[in-house]
């Protein structure tokens, strides 16, 4: 028996997250959303894609909850996004609330489930996921490290002119404007950032501080939406390490209890994601520049959570 894939939330990124599950044959997908018609529709677009890429999968639109049942996987974008001018924090109390009712839907439909959050602001609701579910920490994560590193790693190669496919990047803390790309523990060819040819400090700066704001960047230049290529893809690899067992080190939120010095938050920070799931979190030395710089975004974090918990949502 094929194995199931829900996606929670048929707007841009479900959309987008639905083609390539079906692309990359992950298993039968089940497309959901409240509003009517929306997923449906989208699910018979994308569903006729199959006879041209010859995908042997099954993809069904949805408004009820009962059909993600036997996920092992369940990604979840429901929620408002965020606007120009709208910070991540604005959209705590709405996005509280809708997290709260997918919850119990994947809790009562989908209990031995894998759940990725992509909701903004993403390490406040995934706490809120964790909290609501009950379910164990390595089966409840965020997608924001690897769409990250990925906006690093584009950065990279756009200043450097070598290929995406021979960088690597790191990036810890919290998914917003805090968060913490380390040039050491980046590479071109091997070779780490701060010691590549030709780059300096000044333009190595300038790169984290526009993969810092990179989310925002898009957000403006789009005027009505915001990202939705890239954190579809990002989500989909993470579904992928777990369905196929790849074993794949990639930067996720997940909840720290004493790693780097935190604990009961969910923040980024890379993890070994196979069939287990969060199978293992992987600490790495940091010089006291990089921890104090950890320890903000932390701080940060704490504050959405506090927020969270001052809502009277959960």
């Amino acid at each position: 028996m094929r194995k199931k894939i829900a996606l929670i939330g048929s707007g841009q990124i479900g959309g987008t997250m639905a083609l390539l599950a079906m692309q990359k044959e992950l298993g039968d997908v089940i497309l959901f959303d409240i509003m009517e018609g929306t997923p449906q529709g989208k699910a018979l677009d994308i569903y006729q894609t199959a006879p041209i890429t010859s995908s042997s999968v099954s993809l069904k639109g949805t408004n009820s909850y009962a059909d993600i049942a036997g996920a092992s996987v369940c990604i979840v974008t429901a929620g408002i996004a965020r606007k120009p001018g709208m910070s991540r924090d604005d959209l705590i109390s709405t996005n509280t609330k809708v997290i709260k009712q997918v919850a119990e839907g994947i809790k009562t439909h989908a209990p031995d489930a894998f759940v990725i959050v992509i909701t903004n602001p993403l390490d406040a609701m995934v706490y809120v996921m964790h909290r609501l579910t009950g379910f164990p920490r390595n089966r409840v994560m965020g997608m924001a490290g690897i769409l990250d590193s990925a906006r690093f790693r584009t950065f990279i190669s756009m200043e450097t002119g070598v290929s995406v496919a021979d960088i690597s990047a790191f990036v810890l803390g919290g998914h917003g404007d805090s968060m913490v790309p380390l040039p050491r523990y980046s590479t071109v060819g091997g070779i780490p950032l701060p010691e590549y040819p030709g780059l300096s400090k000044e333009r190595i700066d300038a790169m984290v501080a526009r993969t810092r704001s990179g989310g925002g960047e898009i957000v403006e230049l789009l005027k009505t939406g915001s990202a939705f290529y890239a954190p579809g893809a990002a989500a989909i690899s993470m579904a992928e390490a777990i369905l196929r067992d790849q074993k794949r080190v990639f930067p996720c939120a997940v909840l720290c209890e004493g790693e780097y010095g935190h604990r009961g938050l969910f923040m980024g920070v890379p993890v070994l994601l196979g069939a287990g799931g969060v199978e293992k979190i992987i600490e790495v030395g940091l010089t006291p520049e990089e921890k104090a710089a950890l320890d903000v975004s932390a701080g940060h974090v704490r504050e959405l959570i506090e927020a969270v918990n001052r809502s009277g949502e959960i």
